[in-house]
């Protein structure tokens, strides 16, 4: 049946079997025996290089706990179009990161308008990036889910 697959597939859209997947989608994938670890790590460096954050100070948590982002309407703006740039990649990485979701969604309420104070949350973002870039999300071969 395996094999029936993989020729109908093949058939149908352009695709090699070189053993263990590696990448899927930007993913990083790696299979061991108890379970599969899925990260982005390689597009996290990309994309603090991208903002010149590669040799950022990394920090322990994406957001403060003092920041209230409001639209600031007194705040100096930004260049809108490199803001949504940067909070489209991070939308990104929520795929294997929802523990940046929060902050995330946080910031994309201010595409519109940002301003400096939304452009450093996002930047500090990065900086919990940089200390981070080994986490993602794992799924035990064995789990077990008890409903009620």
């Amino acid at each position: 049946m395996c094999e029936a697959f993989v020729k109908a597939m093949k058939s149908e859209f352009e695709m090699s079997m070189l053993g263990e997947m590696n990448f899927f989608l930007g993913l990083q994938v790696k299979q061991l025996k108890d379970g599969i670890f899925i990260n982005q790590a390689k597009y996290y460096k990309e994309l603090l290089k991208k903002f010149d954050m590669d040799q950022c100070k990394a920090i322990n948590t994406p957001i403060s706990t003092s920041c209230q982002l409001d639209q600031d309407c007194a705040g100096k703006s930004v260049d809108q179009s490199k803001y949504m740039g940067l909070i489209g990649s991070l939308i990104y990485l929520t795929a294997s990161r929802p523990d940046i979701m929060f902050v995330v969604c946080l910031c994309a309420r201010y595409q519109y308008d940002p301003k400096e104070s939304h452009y450093n949350a996002a930047k500090r973002i990065l900086k919990y990036l940089q200390g981070t870039k080994d986490v993602g999300l794992w799924y035990p071969k064995q789990c077990f889910l008890k409903i009620d």
